[in-house]
């Protein structure tokens, strides 16, 4: 097994598709496992240029606990320039559930054993 597909079966679905693995930090109760998002520029108009222009700053998203500890994804995600508009562009991502800073798959989990 390799280690790209290991991670693929730890972190939510299809994330290492457009984020690389830039580090991991273990904490005595904690694990932050830090992304940064490709320079994979999102979809637009064919006719438009996008260029990279840095990241946002990281979020900090809850994931499932890892062997007995809380699990945190430090996500940095790009923006990119629209040479055509002067506006910035971004990927529209739909990785955190609404109203809370928990992955939608660990959100529903929790909500399900809650009831």
């Amino acid at each position: 097994m390799k280690q790209e597909d290991l991670l693929q079966a730890l972190l939510p679905e299809d994330l290492l598709e457009y984020f690389d693995l830039t580090g991991i930090d273990q904490q005595p109760e904690s694990t932050f496992i830090h992304l940064e998002e490709r320079n994979i520029a999102p979809e637009q108009s064919t006719d438009d240029k996008l260029v990279s222009k840095g990241f946002y700053d990281p979020v900090t998203v809850q994931d499932f606990p890892l062997r007995g500890k809380a699990c945190f994804l430090k996500v940095k995600r790009r923006r990119w320039l629209n040479e055509s508009t002067g506006m910035i562009a971004i990927r529209d991502w739909d990785l955190v559930a609404k109203g809370t800073r928990m992955t939608k798959q660990f959100a529903s989990f929790l909500k399900a054993i809650n009831r």
